[in-house]
């Protein structure tokens, strides 16, 4: 699909955005007034104006780009994200739809009818289809794919039959490919026979009559050497290419090392079907990342910020749950040692320090596991030692911070031996805080689950309840 060009890059996102908002906050204004104006040319007026807000605001659309328009779209309120909507150019709306979020784009095809749908898919390549197909209705669907060609359908069929976390659900059909046997000059002049070329089209891919890819030729190449050298002398024979089965992540990362931006895909007869092109590997990474920071504070899908109260509870509410319950715990941990806390005054205002840092703590260990099990840094053999060098750093911590609190505490209380039973509770708890840290990812990926899935909560619950029962038990042993 061509895209429209960014007409005005001096603005910013923002900028663009604050001038839509002005835009839509302007026609509430004049719309109220109007209403409160009477006369026979009231209507007139009124239609007038309104008509003139709107006209303003669909220029303003027109000039921006889709990505900018889908961002504009997330940021607004339901009611006027759908009246910017309304204004949006048919023609754009594919393109806008597929750049939008999942939560977003639901809500905009929510307030399409089937027509409206139709017309915007009819203007999508078979790998955007199979992208929006799983969020249309059926019957939709169904008519979409009755206007395609045989070819085209078969594509679509195609993309729709591999998981959305599978290079197949990824690949671009649209690709130029030529025979080895050729002279250069001939494959310049093709390529000058053609309309445009696919977007991000580095290179050409080189098979035989059978469709078994033999190599790449990079744009590059193609330009520097001699015209009358055939494709076969300067074609690259040993190209990275993927599996469309393969885990889309790994190509990604593959994408990353390599510097890609284009690569083929090959089924296992090492027949050429597609290709994979930086901006949906650039997609998938941002995505990841938004899903891996969502599941650390237990969430469990992506929200619109502006969904209903409904929605949103129903998003948020097993994780609270889990929370409100290792809080319960925690309290109660508290609560065995009351008898302690009314003695020694000095431990409550004391025990949140040494909770709070064990929960810092952990949370940078658990962090830095769940990168590195998604770079594939981590496996059995590395474990044992990773889980040493994350309690020897928490024991150095320990010691120095937990030193430095003591000293605090002497300094509060005049008591060396309630500044070393801090100093001891703090690095026992930023023990157990790397210990878990380490442990809870691994442990969640063995079950099959997400590392990341509430981390973030399960080790703030440890270090709390672990820390308050370290450092009110030291208490209690030591100086009662």
């Amino acid at each position: 699909m061509t895209e429209i060009e960014v007409r005005k890059p001096q603005d910013s996102l923002q900028d663009r955005l604050a001038q839509v908002v002005e835009l839509l906050q302007r026609q509430r204004v004049v719309e109220d007034l109007t209403h409160r104006q009477e006369g026979q040319h009231h209507d007139r007026v009124e239609n007038l104006v309104h008509r003139q807000n709107l006209v303003e605001l669909q220029r303003k659309l027109d000039d921006l780009h889709s990505a900018d328009v889908a961002y504009i779209l997330e940021a607004l309120p339901l009611e006027d994200r759908l009246t910017v909507w309304q204004l949006v150019k048919v023609e754009r709306d594919g393109d806008i739809l597929l750049e939008v979020s999942d939560s977003v784009r639901e809500t905009l095809i929510a307030d399409m009818d089937d027509h409206e749908l139709l017309a915007a898919a009819k203007e999508m390549d078979a790998d955007e289809l199979a992208d929006l197909a799983p969020e249309l209705p059926r019957d939709v669907v169904h008519e979409l794919m009755e206007t395609l060609d045989a070819q085209q359908r078969e594509r679509v069929r195609s993309a729709l039959s591999y998981d959305e976390e599978q290079v197949g659900a990824l690949m671009d059909f649209e690709m130029v490919t030529i025979r080895e046997d050729v002279s250069l000059e001939v494959v310049l002049r093709y390529l000058r026979r053609l309309k445009e070329l696919p977007g991000h089209t580095d290179k050409l891919f080189v098979v035989d009559t059978d469709g078994i890819l033999k190599g790449v030729l990079p744009i590059k190449r193609l330009l520097v050497n001699d015209p009358d050298k055939q494709v076969g002398e300067v074609m690259a024979n040993d190209p990275v290419s993927f599996h469309p089965d393969e885990d889309a992540y790994d190509a990604a990362q593959a994408f990353e090392r390599y510097d890609l931006i284009s690569a083929p895909v090959v089924d296992k007869n090492s027949r050429l079907i597609g290709r994979l092109t930086i901006d949906e590997m650039v997609d998938l990474i941002r995505e990841e990342s938004e899903t891996e920071v969502l599941n650390m504070a237990g969430l469990r899908e992506e929200e619109d910020i502006f969904a209903s109260v409904w929605r949103s509870l129903r998003n948020r509410w097993s994780w609270l749950a889990v929370n409100l319950i290792t809080a319960f715990i925690a309290s109660r941990v508290i609560g065995l040692f009351e008898g302690s806390i009314e003695k020694l005054v000095a431990l409550a205002a004391l025990m949140p320090i040494v909770a709070g840092i064990g929960g810092n703590s952990g949370n940078q260990t658990i962090t830095m596991i769940v990168r590195a099990m998604a770079l594939d840094q981590v496996s059995t053999g590395n474990t044992s030692r990773l889980l040493r060098k994350e309690l020897a750093v928490s024991l150095i911590n320990g010691i120095i911070w937990g030193g430095v609190i003591g000293v605090v505490a002497y300094l509060l209380y005049g008591s060396w031996s309630l500044g070393l039973v801090m100093t001891a509770a703090m690095t026992l708890n930023l023990l157990l805080a790397a210990l878990m840290g380490v442990t809870i990812p691994m442990a969640l990926a063995k079950l099959g689950r997400d590392p990341a899935m509430g981390s973030s909560v399960m080790i703030t619950a440890v270090t709390d309840s672990g820390g308050f029962f370290i450092f009110l038990g030291l208490a209690t042993l030591f100086l009662m």
